[in-house]
C-alpha cells in the first residue's frame, strides 16, 4: 500500500534539524510535505471538512512548537505525528459530532469513483445504490472501528504502528479492523460481488 508520506524519513529529519536552526523555507517545506496525509487521516475519522482542516492546523502549530520534543529514538515522525492527530480527533469529536462525509472522500481517498463508459443504466442504478448503502454502513461504524479503517487502510499501518497510536494490544487493532469489514459486509449482503469488490468489501477487501 502506498502511504502518504515519503518515505525517506532521513528527508524529513533534515528538514526538522533546519526548522529547529529557525529555517522558514524548512517548515513550510515540512508542512507541504505531511499535511495531505494528516488531513486525509482525520477526515477519516471525523467525516467533516471543517472540522479536519482544524485539527490538521492544531496538530502541525503544535508539532513545530514542539519539535525539540521529538525523539527518533522513540519512533518515526510520522507516526508521532499519526498520535497526535487521533488524539486530536478524539478531542474534536467530543465537542461536536457531524455525521456528514462524502463516500468517496472516506474510502476512495479522496477520488470520484467513476462508473465504466460501457455502464448501461440498470447497471448505474445498482452501482448508485451500492454506494448509498456503504455510506449509511460506514456512517453506523463506532469512532473507534474509523480510526482502525483510517489507519489500517487510508495510512496502510501495520497492525503494529496501528496498536502503538490507538495505545491498544496488536490483536485489539486486528479485531477492531475485521469487525469493521464484518459490519460492512453483513450491511453489504444481497449485492453483486463484482460492485462489492469495487467497493473494496468484497471477501478480503479490508
Amino acid at each position: 500500500m502506498n502511504r502518504p508520506f515519503p518515505p525517506d524519513e532521513t528527508a524529513l529529519h533534515a528538514l526538522i534539524a533546519r526548522g529547529l536552526r529557525g529555517d522558514q523555507e524548512a517548515f513550510a517545506a515540512l508542512y507541504q510535505a505531511v499535511a495531505p496525509g494528516l488531513y486525509r487521516l482525520a477526515y477519516s475519522i471525523l467525516l467533516h471538512p471543517e472540522d479536519s482542516e482544524d485539527v490538521v492546523q492544531e496538530v502541525l502549530v503544535y508539532a513545530f512548537r514542539n519539535l525539540k520534543n521529538f525523539d527518533p529514538a522513540r519512533g518515526t515522525f510520522r507516526m508521532w505525528l499519526y498520535t497526535i492527530t487521533v488524539s486530536r480527533c478524539r478531542n474534536a469529536r467530543r465537542r461536536r459530532w457531524l455525521p456528514t462525509v462524502a463516500l468517496q472522500s472516506l474510502i476512495g481517498l479522496g477520488h470520484e469513483p467513476r462508473a465504466p463508459e460501457s455502464s448501461n443504466p440498470e447497471a448505474a442504478i445498482a452501482r448508485k445504490t451500492a454506494y448509498e448503502s456503504l455510506e449509511r454502513a460506514m456512517m453506523t461504524l463506532s469512532p473507534r472501528l474509523r480510526e482502525a479503517l483510517a489507519l489500517r487502510y487510508g495510512q496502510g499501518l501495520t497492525y503494529r504502528e496501528m496498536a502503538e497510536i490507538l495505545d491498544c494490544p496488536q490483536k485489539t487493532a486486528e479485531s477492531r479492523v475485521r469487525l469493521a469489514h464484518e459490519a460492512l459486509r453483513g450491511a453489504m449482503a444481497g449485492f453483486d460481488e463484482s460492485l462489492l469488490e469495487e467497493l473494496g468489501v468484497a471477501e478480503g477487501g479490508f
